[in-house]
């Protein structure tokens, strides 16, 4: 695996964390409430597209997905998957750190 593979790798995985984190802090908040509080099902969602949090998570995640397209473009999977694990620590880290939530 070469050191741009690697480096494809380790961005994807630092972006889904980072979604996941920009998800949270979104659907956390007011804005989020009130969406999902419409009387449409559609508006509602069509309506979280427009809190910025949420936004960020989205746009994030779009763009892991597209580097790792990339990552399986030049890398075995059976070699890159295994990195995707890394995405689950590092949320949960971040998690503690950025949104101060308590690991039991």
């Amino acid at each position: 695996m070469t050191g741009k593979a690697l480096a494809l790798i380790l961005a994807s995985v630092a972006l889904s964390a980072i979604a996941q984190i920009a998800l949270k802090i979104g659907m956390g908040g007011d804005a989020a409430r009130q969406a999902l509080a419409h009387d449409s099902l559609w508006r509602g969602y069509l309506a979280l597209l427009l809190v910025p949090a949420v936004a960020t998570g989205l746009a994030a995640y779009g763009l892991s997905a597209v580097l790792w397209l990339r990552v399986l473009a030049e890398v075995e999977v059976s070699k890159a998957y295994p990195f995707v694990a890394l995405a689950i620590v590092l949320t949960m880290v971040l998690g503690v750190l950025v949104l101060g939530e308590v690991v039991p």
